[in-house]
């Protein structure tokens, strides 16, 4: 019997150390970066499916265009005094009547060795082209998607906690206007108000006309400052609505009565109990909005004449211009994918439950 219980006894022991021992934090650490390959390399062949996907969906779509590349990037005028043998060549130049599937197949080996091709409009490389107007783009996208989160979440959750007010009533019927008010019309009305009437702003363009590309930041920022406020609009309204809707549960919610039977004022409930619970949401909705952030930047910089991906994108939508539309779209599809990406890392930053899970299902 004595034999027995200490066998047991010494069973149980090793059990024991065997669980502490894969429960301590140097085993932890370690099966984390064992599983942190993986992770990574899933999520780069998750990124080259994408920009397999949107190269080729976006070529097969110019292709099914009916604009003619040539008559469109040459003009009416010139096409029309043009020889039919010069038509040809041209035709010919910009493989106009190639198969798409041997176009694209073309396109794809040289995209792999870093060349996107030559933009039909602009007459130069596609990287040059995309690369000039992507730090314009980007620029103009971050202050605006900045604006809408911080603007959107402080409103939704000022009307959440004020639920029944003026002031949530105000909020809820502006925020209803914005969702219905298309981009560009509301670019216009500010175009007229603040620039043509008032003059606070410059008309348009990301410089002053007739400048140097170097000018000051300030000026940069100056031309800048009446597109961002025009397209943060577009966000606003669906994070403040949001917003208010998860504030109103978290208001009435136990733990919340029970601290504001404790004696804690509205606001302090709100900032101490709250928050934490209406910030993932926010920002799952927040980097949701990325892609029709970006999709509202096109007519917003077309009507400013802003010169980024939106009206590079018109433009080559315009003239059948395939190269440029297709790293347009690669490079948007990037944006958004890095949004996503950085979504998830903010998840563990503001909710550390939130680490062990994104960990597992990544």
């Amino acid at each position: 019997m004595a034999d027995g219980w200490i066998e047991d006894r010494g069973v149980a022991n090793g059990e024991a150390a065997g669980d502490a021992i894969a429960g301590s934090p140097h085993v932890c650490r370690a099966a984390q970066r064992s599983r942190a390959l993986p992770r990574l390399l899933g999520k780069l062949l998750r990124f080259a499916t994408l920009m397999f996907a949107v190269s080729f969906v976006t070529f097969l779509l110019v292709s099914s265009s009916p604009i003619d590349p040539v008559q469109a990037n040459v003009g009416q005028t010139a096409y029309a005094t043009m020889t039919p043998e010069r038509r040809v060549q041209l035709a010919e130049r910009w493989d106009v009547g190639t198969p798409v599937w041997e176009r694209y197949t073309a396109w794809l080996g040289d995209a792999l060795q870093g060349d996107l091709g030559e933009s039909l409009r602009f007459n130069a490389p596609v990287v040059e082209v995309v690369g000039e107007r992507f730090g314009n783009s980007v620029a103009l996208l971050a202050v605006s998607w900045l604006l809408s989160g911080v603007i959107g979440f402080a409103l939704g959750v000022a009307a959440g906690v004020t639920r029944g007010s003026l002031f949530d009533r105000v909020v809820r019927g502006w925020c209803y206007v914005l969702a219905a008010t298309p981009a560009f019309w509301l670019a216009l009305v500010a175009l007229m108000v603040f620039a043509v009437y008032l003059g606070w702003f410059p008309l348009g363009f990301s410089i002053p006309i007739g400048a140097s590309a170097e000018v000051s930041l300030a000026t940069r920022l100056h031309h800048m400052v009446l597109p961002a406020l025009v397209l943060s609009m577009t966000g606003i309204a669906n994070v403040a609505l949001h917003t208010r809707e998860k504030t109103c549960d978290v208001m009435a919610s136990p733990y919340v009565r029970l601290a504001r039977a404790r004696g804690e004022g509205t606001w302090a409930v709100a900032v101490r109990h709250g928050l934490r619970n209406l910030v993932l949401p926010a920002l799952t909705l927040q980097f949701a909005q990325v892609s029709e952030i970006f999709g509202g930047s096109v007519l917003v910089e077309q009507v400013f004449s802003y010169p980024g991906l939106g009206q590079a994108a018109v433009t080559a939508g315009l003239g059948g211009d395939a190269p440029l539309l297709v790293g347009i779209a690669l490079a948007s599809a990037a944006l958004v994918f890095a949004g996503n990406a950085l979504a998830n890392v903010l998840y563990g930053v503001v909710d550390p439950r939130m680490r062990g899970e994104l960990t597992h299902g990544a």
